[in-house]
């Protein structure tokens, strides 16, 4: 009870203070390890046109750049990235699900990349896998697999995640006036009342809905709204 508990306060934490990636990363970096042990937590953002990662969450000099560009060198081999990204597997996956580990450590990916940060075992939670992009906080430590309780943790948060991640994410595309006009459609105005509130033409209003619109893949009020965070 007391990891659900901690599961939630989490949860809704990141819900109310996650304003951009950073914060983002921030807050599930240093939270998740204490539902889930993990030797060292990040936010994985992999770019699947160029094969590049992005990692954010790890002290600074924690990954070189040599680092870096050994798992770069493995990016399309990865089986975390394989079975989110390419065969849309939608849970949390453990490399071991995908592969027995000595097979594993047998691979180029293990000998070239994890061997020399002297990990053994990984574990990603995706939150995003969208417009040419995988997002995953992704759990790393040695000796110990993830057991399938931590899995199954993980796997219960991973749908509020992503709803806070879609949120932060479509959100920080608009505009100050495009957000300033959608929060006053959810606190019920109508276009003529917020041009008055925001001394403008209800004709301007509708542009920036229609702006919001689009942006957010919508095509009411009611569904820009429950995009909002």
């Amino acid at each position: 009870m007391r990891t659900l508990r901690a599961a939630l306060d989490l949860l809704g934490a990141m819900s109310e203070s996650a304003l951009d990636k950073a914060s983002f990363a921030s807050l599930g970096v240093e939270g998740l390890p204490r539902l889930v042990a993990s030797e060292f937590t990040t936010l994985s953002i992999c770019h699947l046109a160029s094969g590049k990662r992005e990692v954010f969450g790890l002290p600074a000099g924690a990954l070189n750049a040599e680092d870096r560009a050994a798992f770069d060198r493995h990016f399309h081999e990865h089986p975390l990235v394989r079975y989110h990204a390419y065969l849309g597997g939608p849970n949390t996956q453990r490399i071991s699900d995908s592969l027995p580990l000595e097979q594993f450590r047998r691979s180029a990916l293990y000998n070239d990349y994890y061997r020399r940060i002297r990990i053994d075992h990984a574990m990603a939670l995706p939150i995003y896998v969208r417009d040419g992009l995988l997002v995953s906080f992704v759990l790393n430590r040695t000796r110990r697999d993830f057991t399938d309780r931590e899995r199954a943790l993980l796997d219960l948060m991973r749908p509020h995640l992503a709803k806070v991640y879609r949120r932060m994410s479509t959100v920080g595309r608009l505009t100050a006036r495009e957000a300033e006009v959608l929060r006053w459609v959810a606190a019920g105005k109508s276009d003529a009342q917020i041009g008055a509130i925001l001394r403008i033409s209800a004709r301007t209003v509708q542009k920036h809905l229609q702006n919001v619109y689009d942006k957010l893949g919508v095509e009411n009020r009611t569904a820009a709204v429950n995009r909002l965070p």
